[in-house]
């Protein structure tokens, strides 16, 4: 009997093993990528791979309850979320974990009868787990696992159960994250719009009275107190001029004063590199005398190289990424490429749920810059943006 013990404990121990892994490669996420989305991608990636499912889902419901505010899927292609459409809304047994705290499967979900249809392009299920997540009693979120090979077993019930357990504190955290820095920007902007109104208000109220008494006085014929008048206003822009620039000064970020463009997208690869494990090379290929971008190009470049750099390195699965600085009719263009496995720019499944690449376009068009995206399936996936 001594000798079955050993024999026995990793068998008995395995799937505890597997669910502790899953759990911390998530919450391992956290440290570098602390926002909600890369957080919930984590997490439907481990559970479907945690039980073997060849589909699985992660659904966060909306405010008023009628719907997704994301709705996060693994095992599907990019094509496929395309041709199915929309985020789903919250009914059938989609609804039903949104609103039950127990766990609920079938081998067969179509003889269920809360099963309502599925878009012409959804895939056809059979199995199907459901595992609620709750946070100190609420639900706030949904595990939905389809189509493993025999159905879903009591031990796979407990597996999800239990990362269940640890992604709904994971997801809170995020969204606590998420909530603080809106909060951050919000106050941000708030101090900013007190501080110009505080800086700018008074000295322009001044100017204003200035140049009415110069008006006056030149009426009469006199010109030497006009021209002080002149010389006063001229003071007064200046220094309205010179709080200007120290706001905006604020707004720039602290790794392009301290390094510059060049060596804060150096510094920052080489960050991301240890992080995932993947090269990230930056190439400064600008001609000598080549005109630095302006503070405002500058800063928006930085803003499109981070967020490019991390789409690369979460979605294309490629093994290298390269950054270039090139100079091209007058302006500093940004290119960041990797030879991943490329997607439909257009797509709503790219540009509605995942990447934010709206955002990066109005960054450099706001800026009066040139942006664009060449990128297809298999094909990896360039984004180049331009400034002077």
């Amino acid at each position: 009997m001594a000798g079955m013990g050993p024999a026995a404990r990793p068998a008995d121990t395995a799937p505890a093993s597997a669910a502790l892994r899953a759990v911390t490669d998530a919450v391992l996420g956290l440290a570098g990528e602390p926002a909600l989305e890369p957080v919930l991608e984590r997490l439907v990636h481990a559970v479907r791979d945690l039980v073997g499912a060849r589909y699985a889902a992660l659904g966060i419901p909306d405010e008023d309850g009628t719907g997704f505010d994301r709705f996060i899927t693994s095992g599907m292609t990019d094509e496929q979320i395309e041709a199915i459409g929309p985020l789903p809304r919250t009914h059938g047994l989609l609804a039903a974990m949104l609103t039950d705290p127990e766990p609920y499967r079938t081998d067969d979900i179509r003889a269920d009868p809360r099963f309502e249809w599925w878009p012409e392009a959804h895939p056809r299920m059979r199995s199907f787990l459901g595992v609620p997540l709750l946070f100190k009693g609420d639900i706030v979120g949904a595990f939905y696992l389809t189509d493993k090979e025999g159905g879903f077993a009591d031990a796979d019930v407990e597996l999800v159960r239990g990362l269940a357990a640890h992604a709904a504190v994971v997801i809170e955290n995020a969204r606590l994250f998420d909530a603080s820095r809106e909060r951050s920007i919000t106050e941000e902007r708030s101090r900013l719009a007190r501080d110009l109104h505080d800086a700018l208000t008074q000295r322009l109220f001044s100017l204003n009275l200035i140049l009415e008494a110069a008006a006056s006085i030149a009426a009469g014929g006199d010109p030497a107190p006009t021209v002080e008048a002149i010389h006063q206003a001229r003071g007064l822009v200046d220094s309205a001029l010179a709080e200007l620039r120290t706001l905006i000064f604020e707004l720039r970020p602290p790794a392009l004063d301290d390094d510059g463009l060049l060596g804060a997208l150096r510094k920052h690869a080489a960050l991301l590199s240890r992080a995932h494990s993947v090269p990230v090379a930056v190439i400064d290929a600008r001609p000598p005398g080549a005109v630095e971008p302006s503070a405002a190009g500058e800063r928006e470049l930085w803003r499109v190289a981070e967020e490019a750099m991390s789409n690369a390195l979460r979605h294309a699965e490629a093994p290298a990424v390269t950054v270039t600085l090139t100079y091209e009719g007058g302006r500093t263009v940004l290119a960041v490429a990797d030879d991943g496995v490329g997607f439909d720019p257009g797509a709503r499944s790219i540009s509605g749920r995942r990447l934010g690449l709206v955002s990066m376009r109005e960054r450099i068009e706001v800026a009066g810059g040139v942006f664009e995206i060449v990128s297809a399936p298999g094909q990896g996936t360039t984004v180049r943006a331009a400034v002077r």
